[in-house]
């Protein structure tokens, strides 16, 4: 049971203010495993003081500095990373065995990765009889959501104090855990009195006071495309900038020339990769219509392969989701997709057999689902999956762009060229061709309703830096 009652600000452990909480739930056991502060709107509005405060001298640094103080936070994880990977399991319910490469370590090389990258960027440039600075965008406020929390939140806070920015963090209060534990290890790390602050709370206080503040210069967001127009409306009132990280209903569009089996099994399992709760998913598989019961078939084997189980036993390879909430939600979709006519080829909204407790969702494909359906057109964010069916090329890039979205994608063909030029009209911010491998260091981030900016890499790092001209 961690119980944690202050937040972190200006380089102390203040105490909360009033005396609200949230409990921090185990979603495999429905076990309240901690416990952290509501904060106020006050209380965030102090951690933006505290950061604008010490914004001019860690600014002024030499780079050098800040790249060591990203280096010994990066060992600071690593030395707890089995504490990490138990926590993030329990809370978010990624099988330990995933959450400890997924949540923890690729996390951590990632923050090491972008202190070497910044190490090596150019910040200064001539042009003509000008020169060209890019300099850190000030006072940072990042608010980070539960279904990768440590990831999302050294995306940002990485970048962020690599730059020379000040960093206000709010993390979901649903998976807050892991950040204390950053929290104590940037303490530990010697970073100066408030460069970092770290609030909990919800988003209508904590949250929205960030958006508001005139202290903040920049706010990244991580979150759903909803709470996302909300924080940019709010950002808007003092012209902030701000990165939004959003919603996403990813196609993978299989080609009549792919490889079906390998294309479909990879599909259903980066659809389900953290019991669906991830926004770049590839929940909408679009298949020709003369192979659509073949890949059917083939999905139903790969899904009912998915053991489900407890997220901290050995064997698991589906975990339970978030929250009460977070299942209820999940299981009204499936009810919605059965209601409307989608053909349920395996899966259902009842609950598994042989799981008394624990929010869990059994892995569910939809077949014969039909582009106007709910299942094809909302962010579900649980393991369930929509095959559609296409006419041919042209109609299944129709499809695939007939979103508000655009995060996720891919594409499969044979024919490499082929992939690629569909690859090249979907309106989307990533497109893996015949299962190309996840990249950190390429820039990640939607295009419509699914984001502004990108994260990862050099494009992560500069979505933090100002230009300013010097005309000499």
């Amino acid at each position: 049971m961690r119980v944690h009652e202050r937040h972190y600000i200006g380089g102390e452990w203040v105490a909360a203010e009033g005396a609200g909480s949230f409990d921090v739930v185990c979603s495999s056991t429905e076990e309240v495993m901690g416990r952290v502060p509501a904060g106020s709107a006050r209380e965030a509005e102090r951690a933006a003081d505290a950061a604008r405060s010490a914004f001019p001298g860690y600014a002024s640094l030499p780079k050098t500095e800040r790249v060591g103080l990203l280096a010994r936070i990066a060992d600071g994880l690593e030395a707890r990373a089995d504490e990490l990977t138990e926590l993030i399991a329990s809370e978010v319910g990624m099988p330990k065995r995933l959450a400890s490469l997924i949540q923890v370590h690729v996390p951590i090389k990632n923050l090491r990765d972008a202190a070497r990258i910044y190490a090596e960027l150019e910040l200064e440039e001539r042009i003509g009889n000008s020169l060209v600075l890019r300099e850190p965008v000030g006072v940072v406020a990042a608010i980070t959501p539960w279904n990768y929390p440590l990831n999302q939140v050294l995306a940002k806070v990485g970048p962020a104090l690599l730059v020379g920015s000040t960093v206000v963090l709010k993390p979901s209060e649903v998976a807050p855990l892991s950040a204390y534990v950053l929290a104590e290890v940037i303490h530990a790390a010697g970073a100066p009195r408030g460069v970092f602050q770290l609030v909990c709370g919800d988003g209508p206080s904590a949250g929205e006071a960030l958006a508001r503040h005139p202290a903040v210069d920049m706010l990244s967001f991580t979150g759903s495309t909803r709470a996302g127009r909300r924080v940019a409306e709010l950002a808007a009132a003092s012209v902030k900038r701000v990165a939004l990280e959003l919603g996403g209903k990813s196609a993978n569009l299989i080609l009549e020339d792919a490889d079906f089996e390998r294309a479909v099994k990879a599909g259903v399992s980066h659809a389900f990769l953290n019991s669906g709760q991830t926004c770049s998913a590839w929940t909408r598989m679009l298949v020709p219509k003369a192979r659509l019961a073949e890949a059917a078939a083939l999905a139903k084997t790969a899904a009912e392969k998915l053991t489900l189980g407890s997220a901290l036993a050995e064997g698991t390879r589906l975990g339970p989701l978030v929250s009460a909430l977070q299942r209820d939600r999940v299981r009204s979709y499936i009810q919605k997709g059965i209601d409307e006519g989608a053909t349920l080829v395996t899966g259902g909204p009842e609950a598994p057999e042989g799981l008394a407790r624990g929010f869990f969702v059994r892995p569910t494909v939809f077949s014969d689902v039909r582009p106007e359906m709910t299942i094809a057109r909302e962010e579900i964010f649980g393991p369930v999956l929509s095959i559609l069916p296409f006419a041919d090329e042209e109609d299944a890039i129709r499809i695939a762009n007939d979103t508000i979205y655009g995060l996720g994608g891919a594409v499969w063909s044979k024919d490499a060229a082929r992939a690629e030029r569909v690859a090249r009209r979907l309106r989307t911010g990533q497109v893996d061709i015949n299962g190309g491998a996840f990249n950190p260091a390429a820039p990640f981030g939607g295009m419509k309703q699914s984001g502004i900016g990108r994260e990862g890499g050099r494009h992560g790092i500069e979505e933090f830096l100002e230009t300013k001209s010097l005309q000499l």
